[in-house]
């Protein structure tokens, strides 16, 4: 008797290779795995009746989304990090900032059980705030983000959560100011005013970002420039700073363990002695210091007091580009960049 090849679910997408859709058990075997078969090794239970095959990884973030969307009625959606990362937002992974704890996928739904694997929310979106993507019923961009900033664990947390959707271009301040008065009274909404004069459209890391709030909020200086580039008078570009303060000539670093390569200790030490040519004092920030952001603004302080205050007619650099730099300074002057000419700038925005 010839032997029968096990069933294999589908993929979830042609735009989304290596995610499986989950399925229900079936008696036959024909549209899923009998339900003995499910019991088995090669299947993995994931949420109300739904198995995925053992091999599949549930730890990636996208195949987290789907299988938690597995159990959605047709009136519901995804939202928060999820619906973020499901958008193209690439640093929300689902996991908490120490990358410690798995993040459960939030789904707007009025209709089901509390699942095993999901947490719910019984808000109800506005139908304009409802898209589908990649076989995936969504929260819109601002709307989600506006969910994981109304809930998020404090105002710098929220702040985070906009830099990052930001990054991937998805929401602009100017989007996210249209949308706050409307959702006045709503849960956390007085968190969002209050992260409002945190909020920054060209930070490129989480790190970045809290590195900026410890100097605005623990040291109690003025918002530095995020990102923006520094050109020697003559228009060359000689380096861009996470962060930079241009009246006191200081720049703030973030430092992770991509830079504990050799490679990046030789990139790391010419910028520094860029800064140091050109009278640009640097404090560092190192992956960890965020625990202790009293030392991490007291370093901040103790720079800016070492820092030359140089007169701007006296500096050998200055921020304003030259007339053939392209500006990627927001996220309208992204948006905007032909499709070539973004992939060219925006390149380093892939490598997260």
């Amino acid at each position: 008797m010839p032997r029968t090849t096990p069933w294999t679910p589908p993929p979830f997408h042609p735009n989304r290779p290596g995610l499986v859709a989950p399925v229900r058990c079936d008696p036959k075997g024909a549209i899923g795995p009998k339900v003995s078969t499910a019991r088995g090794p090669r299947w993995r239970w994931c949420s109300q009746g739904f198995y995925v095959p053992s091999t599949v990884d549930g730890s990636v973030p996208e195949q987290r989304i789907v299988e938690a969307a597995a159990v959605l009625p047709a009136i519901g959606v995804v939202t928060g990090w999820a619906a973020l990362r499901w958008l193209g937002a690439v640093w929300f992974d689902g996991r908490t900032p120490d990358g410690g704890s798995e993040i459960p996928v939030c789904l707007a739904t009025t209709d089901i059980a509390q699942p095993a694997n999901a947490l719910l929310s019984e808000e109800r979106l506005p139908l304009k705030h409802i898209i589908e993507v990649d076989g995936l019923m969504v929260a819109t961009p601002v709307w989600a983000l506006a969910f994981e900033m109304r809930y998020a664990r404090s105002v710098r947390d929220a702040a985070v959560a906009f830099d990052m959707t930001a990054y991937a271009d998805l929401v602009s301040t100017d989007e996210y100011d249209e949308l706050v008065p409307q959702l006045s009274g709503w849960t956390g909404i007085p968190q969002m005013r209050k992260a409002r004069p945190l909020l920054n459209e060209n930070s490129w890391s989480p790190w970045e970002t809290r590195m900026d709030h410890i100097g605005e909020l623990d040291a109690g200086l003025a918002k530095p420039l995020v990102n923006r580039p520094i050109f020697d008078l003559q228009g060359r570009h000689i380096v861009t700073p996470d962060l930079f303060d241009p009246v006191a000539g200081l720049a703030g670093e973030y430092t992770g363990d991509v830079h504990a390569t050799r490679t990046q200790r030789r990139v790391d030490r010419d910028r520094t002695e860029k800064y140091r040519h050109h009278g640009i004092e640097v404090v560092v920030m190192m992956q960890g210091d965020s625990a202790d952001r009293g030392l991490v603004a007291a370093r901040i302080l103790q720079a800016r007091a070492r820092a030359r205050f140089q007169p701007e007619a006296t500096r050998s650099w200055t921020i304003v580009p030259p007339p053939r730099w392209t500006p990627t300074f927001s996220v309208a002057q992204r948006r905007a960049l032909p499709e070539e000419l973004r992939a060219r700038l925006l390149r380093h925005r892939k490598a997260v």
